[in-house]
């Protein structure tokens, strides 16, 4: 096992031709995909890994400085996909995967067939002319309450990402997930996503992109998907699913999955 495979804790499965990677957001690992893998198995080779700083990730490896903007998340997607000598995949990105699959077809374009969005957005904070969905008191307020008592913080972020009473098991998952991650890691992943500003690349994405929002998202406002498929240069369309919250491939497979299959398997023109 390569250092990189090990790092993420990268799997490998499925029997078909075509390489899709499914790359996970924050505050989750690889097991936010779990119901829509089974659907996967038969038609692709499906590469599932965990960005670093998830808790399934040893926190030793995690660079503080390498992962103080996104690119060092990009150049992890690249090494993996390098490990495992992808010539071409379709990449589903949920949340800063989005993004971070963005920023790596930059460099590779050639790597990326289709990159499927899901819930991102390349500007959290509000500013002129756009409507991130956040003032920067919104986020000081988050980072403190994140820093003051991280497990509280946990059992109240996640019912308002994943939308629904905390019993719900799609809210329970989140927690979990949330609460695995070291907090000082957790604090600054969020502090480098929620302060990020990707829009001046959205030009350079040349790599046709699919774009899946919720219609009711906490974290991203709906009217961030049209902005992305206005200023990416690459083929978009916009799809907004009739779903609640950020994670809704985990919180509302029904309505999800399908749509996602959807996606995947067509083109563009289709």
């Amino acid at each position: 096992m390569g250092i990189v495979e090990e790092a993420h804790n990268v799997k490998v499965l499925g029997t078909g031709e075509q390489v899709l990677v499914l790359a996970h957001g924050f505050g989750t690992d690889q097991s936010v995909w779990k119901h829509l893998v089974p659907h996967l198995l038969d038609d692709f080779k499906v590469i599932l890994y965990d960005n670093m700083g998830a808790g399934t990730t040893n926190p030793d490896y995690f660079d503080f400085d390498r992962y103080s903007s996104l690119e060092g998340y990009a150049y992890d997607l690249l090494a993996i996909l390098e490990e495992f000598q992808v010539e071409s995949c379709i990449l589903v990105g949920h949340s800063v995967s989005g993004m971070i699959g963005a920023i790596a077809s930059l460099s590779r374009p050639d790597l990326f067939s289709k990159i499927v969005m899901i819930s991102a957005s390349p500007r959290y904070l509000n500013d002129v002319d756009y409507y991130g969905g956040f003032e920067q008191d919104d986020l000081n307020q988050l980072f403190e309450a994140m820093q003051s008592n991280y497990k509280a913080w946990c059992s109240g972020f996640a019912p308002l990402a994943v939308g629904g009473d905390m019993d719900s098991v799609a809210v329970q998952e989140f927690s979990r997930t949330l609460f695995n991650m070291r907090p000082d890691i957790a604090l600054s992943v969020a502090q480098n996503i929620f302060q990020s500003d990707m829009r001046q690349i959205l030009h350079l994405v040349t790599v046709p992109c699919r774009i899946l929002q919720s219609m009711k998202d906490l974290a991203v406002p709906v009217v961030v998907s049209e902005y992305l498929h206005q200023h990416i240069s690459g083929e978009s369309i916009v799809e907004v699913m009739p779903s609640d919250g950020h994670l809704p491939q985990l919180s509302s497979p029904d309505v999800v999955i399908p749509v996602l299959l959807r996606h995947i398997r067509s083109d563009i023109a289709a």
